[in-house]
């Protein structure tokens, strides 16, 4: 028999018990639509916080720290040779050395601020490598032997009234800071700078927000502090594809638990991985729904062969073959899994947009409503539905794939009952 009329005779028996097979297509509907909706936002929420850690993190940055994440941070800095010898490693564009200071306060005539980030840089250097964070409100970065010069974030130039800034490019103002006196203790010294610029404010999820730090000469600070050496040398890489291993070429020439060398494409890379494998994890249990519905296929094809059975007996006793019998009861669960895969499709479209509001109204809510939350740090986390057509074909054919798998028993028990036995069946 021809497969058109196969497939004809399937649908006709399918629309006789309409009400069974709605039901049984209904399993079908809801494991592909929890499958097509858990999948787009899973791969929008990965995507939607990859592209928040790119914004926080410059990828082709590197942080030495000295010390080990296990073996505890040293106290010793690095020597201006061993910066010298981080810069000749290839593939490395620029290396500086930094200095933290701490808080410091600032006086401008009346007007006095606090800044609770303090570094000594090298300004040609340092701006060379977060050159984009570097953006001025007023006035620019100072000349490397400016020794007087100073740069102020935005909300430290901001923290008191934001109608009226702490100063401007070309003011002199002088910082407290807490230089050690020896034996112990230390001492405030106050020292005078010039403003060379303020920065605009540009905020960022990473570690290196500039809004609040104020940056010195590192030259003047050292001279201060009677020190000469760095804290941290930042990295900035021609590649950001070699980071990882130029970071390793880092650990092995200054040697290994004495430094610790930061990554942030290796940690994007990380998390990437963790949302991933949640993601496999989600689609796995909504996987679960369509095996069940696969089963639910099975037990209805199984009811309607007791049922049907006199009508397969007169089919094989007018001469039907078993592989035709088996081609009608194998084309009902097929016609299932397509009608079910179909809409499922269409429903877990409509799904996934729906449960996105949901969650980014929660997580607006709740962000709005945490009272560490500023306004300059606040980023929406915006669930988006990510739809990809590779997903869509194979959950469209794992649903089929499921239908037919589940309805093959029942079909085969079908084709192999005797005809003489079958129409003998009450």
């Amino acid at each position: 028999m021809k497969t058109q009329r196969i497939m004809g005779m399937a649908w006709e028996s399918m629309k006789q018990r309409k009400l069974r097979t709605s039901l049984t297509t209904l399993g079908v509907v809801i494991g592909i639509t929890a499958i097509i909706s858990l999948a787009s936002l899973g791969e929008g929420f990965r995507l939607d916080v990859k592209q928040q850690l790119q914004s926080g993190f410059e990828l082709n940055n590197l942080t030495v720290i000295p010390g080990s994440l296990f073996a505890g941070y040293s106290r010793t800095g690095f020597s201006d040779q061993q910066l010298d010898d981080v810069a000749a490693i290839p593939g490395v564009e620029v290396a500086t050395g930094v200095m933290q200071i701490g808080n410091v306060t600032l006086y401008n005539g009346n007007k006095t601020v606090t800044a609770f980030v303090a570094t000594a840089v090298n300004f040609t250097d340092f701006v060379k490598i977060f050159q984009d964070r570097f953006i001025f409100e007023s006035g620019n970065a100072p000349e490397n032997n400016s020794d007087d010069a100073i740069v102020i974030g935005y909300k430290v130039n901001h923290s008191g009234d934001n109608s009226s800034a702490f100063a401007e490019a070309g003011d002199y103002v002088t910082i407290a800071m807490n230089v050690p006196q020896l034996p112990t203790g230390f001492t405030v010294q106050n020292q005078t700078f010039r403003v060379s610029g303020t920065l605009q404010r540009r905020g960022t999820s990473g570690i290196t927000n500039f809004d609040y730090w104020v940056f010195l000469p590192l030259k003047t600070v050292r001279e201060m502090y009677h020190i000469n050496q760095s804290d941290l040398i930042f990295v900035k890489v021609k590649d950001q594809q070699e980071s990882e291993a130029i970071a390793d070429k880092i650990e092995n020439h200054l040697g290994h638990f004495k430094v610790t060398v930061l990554v942030p494409l290796a940690f994007i890379k990380q998390v990437d991985n963790i949302l991933n494998i949640v993601q496999i994890f989600l689609l796995a249990v909504a996987a679960i729904s369509l095996i069940v519905a696969g089963i639910g296929i099975m037990n209805i094809t199984m009811v309607s062969v007791m049922e049907r059975t006199r009508e397969i007996g007169i089919l094989k006793a007018i001469g039907a073959k078993d592989r035709t019998v088996l081609g009608i009861f194998l084309s009902e669960a097929l016609i299932t899994g397509i009608i079910g895969g179909v809409i499922g499709i269409i429903t877990g479209y409509g799904l996934s947009y729906t449960l996105a509001y949901v969650l980014s109204s929660m997580i607006h809510t709740q962000q709005t409503n945490t009272i560490l939350q500023t306004p300059e740090t606040h980023q929406t986390l915006a669930v988006t539905p990510v739809f990809s057509p590779e997903w869509t074909a194979v959950a469209f054919v794992f649903a089929i794939a499921v239908s037919v798998i589940f309805g093959l028993y029942p079909a085969r028990k079908a084709a192999k009952l005797d005809p003489v036995q079958a129409l003998r069946y009450e």
